[in-house]
């Protein structure tokens, strides 16, 4: 896609968003009929990739859903594969009957005894919000089980659209699932991303909607300038306390990150301390040396009285910070200033969090981080398996599914200190924050299965080799 249309390919919408997107598209000239053939053709170009030649079948709703599966269908058999199609109910939009009525293929009954290469789900989009009825919820499964690939259409029918949540229980999963015109958030949100397997956009033409989630991208990172030196590109200050190894993790990331220079205070040294980080058993060493651009602290703090003091001695130096681990326990709202900062949540700390700040704790996750962003005035990186970032303005970045390899002991601490670093070289919070998520997941992909923690950091420097340009 041409990079103009990269920022508006990146949208994720709710279902009134991309109602009112595709809305704008009818009053500027566009046919709904014009629509329904873009989503159509573009997912069929998909599906024959998938399919190789081979036999597809397409399971037809009555909305417009089913409307673009008629028009996949016709695609596929004017580009030569067998196809069948199941409509499951008749058409009940104007737009679905006239895409069923362009179809020149052949058409089975529900009960029809059909296996084939790829199975099309073309049942229900990303509108529904009540459960499939048991009769459809069977046929679905049945269909899935007797094709080698199934593919999802816009969202896998019976999930919601906005909430990621399962509408039925034991709903299959799909290798590929193609989005409409826009990413929907049921396509990054647990439990809904774990039966969506590979995604695929289908670009329809929606503009720009404002205040409107977006997926987080690759970033574009420059190379230092040619006169740059280790100051210049960024001195990060790290904070250790009583359990200095998981900062000597997350400093080992940072130092693969792009900050130019980092030094770790720690009153005992870590052992296998590499060469090139620097070493003080002070803190107040650190946070008077003015060449210190960034700061981070938490890692292995500690939730003691002095780890205490710690934090606030470091937050009282005003400087931008990734705040992580214990330091989110022991975070007030008097300690945060007017500096860019970074928290670094979990679940159970983003919990403690809201308890801290006075927030009541209501709605979807991608609410929570919202409301605590905006109250704290920080970054908000809410992470798991379907990390997000939220921004103190109302930003949402939301994170696509990453290794579940990085289930494992220390993997936080190194996504702190690549956060960390890349705030050093820039002092932009939610820039570091987006930079630094996806430098950790793409270092993870590269880990491949059964990766420590440190292996993960020695992984972020090539990861952040593919962003250089």
């Amino acid at each position: 896609m041409p990079r103009s249309r990269d920022g508006i390919l990146n949208q994720v919408l709710t279902v009134a968003q991309m109602r009112a997107a595709e809305d704008a598209l009818i009053v500027e000239g566009a046919s709904v009929d014009e629509l329904m053939q873009r989503a159509g053709q573009g997912a069929g170009e998909w599906v024959r990739r998938i399919a190789t030649g081979g036999p597809v079948t397409v399971l037809c709703g009555p909305g417009n859903n089913g409307g673009d599966g008629w028009v996949i269908a016709e695609y596929l058999r004017e580009h030569g594969n067998p196809v069948s199609v199941i409509a499951a109910r008749e058409p009940a939009t104007e737009a679905a009957r006239r895409a069923q009525a362009l179809y020149c293929g052949e058409t089975l009954p529900m009960d029809a005894d059909i296996s084939g290469t790829v199975f099309v789900d073309c049942l229900f989009g990303s509108g529904l919000t009540r459960p499939l009825p048991t009769d459809l919820a069977a046929l679905l499964m049945r269909l899935v089980m007797h094709h080698r690939h199934a593919i999802a259409i816009d969202v896998p029918s019976g999930l919601d659209s906005d909430t990621g949540q399962p509408l039925n229980a034991g709903l299959p999963g799909y290798g590929m699932t193609i989005a409409l015109g826009a990413w929907k958030h049921a396509h990054f949100a647990m439990p809904a991303a774990t039966a969506m397997g590979t995604l695929r956009l289908v670009d329809i033409g929606i503009a720009s909607i404002p205040r409107s989630a977006r997926a987080l991208a690759k970033p574009r990172v420059a190379a230092p300038a040619a006169d740059s030196h280790k100051y210049r590109r960024g001195m990060l200050g790290i904070v250790a306390g009583e359990m200095p190894g998981a900062s000597l993790l997350a400093a080992q990331a940072a130092l693969r990150a792009g900050a130019g220079y980092v030094k770790l205070a720690a009153q005992s040294p870590p052992q296998g301390v590499p060469p090139e980080l620097v070493t003080t058993d002070s803190d107040q060493t650190l946070l008077d040396d003015a060449r210190v651009v960034a700061l981070l602290i938490g890692p292995g703090l500690g939730r003691s009285d002095g780890a205490s003091r710690q934090l606030a001695a470091a937050l009282h130096a005003a400087r931008p910070c990734v705040i992580d681990a214990d330091a989110l326990i022991l975070l007030r709202p008097e300690m945060l200033g007017t500096a860019p900062c970074v928290l670094t949540p979990h679940e159970g700390e983003m919990a403690e969090l809201e308890r801290t700040f006075g927030l009541a704790g209501d709605g979807l996750r991608r609410d929570h981080a919202l409301a605590l962003a905006e109250k704290s005035g920080a970054v908000i990186v809410l992470k798991g398996p379907d990390s997000l970032i939220a921004g103190p303005s109302g930003e949402l970045i939301l994170a696509p599914r990453a290794s579940s390899w990085l289930s494992v002991a220390g993997t936080g601490d190194v996504l702190a200190g690549t956060i960390a670093s890349r705030l050093a070289t820039h002092g932009q919070a939610l820039r570091a924050a987006e930079e630094g998520l996806w430098l950790h997941a793409e270092a993870a992909r590269r880990c491949g299965a059964a990766f420590t923690a440190g292996e993960l950091a020695l992984g972020i420097q090539a990861a952040l080799r593919d962003c250089i340009e």
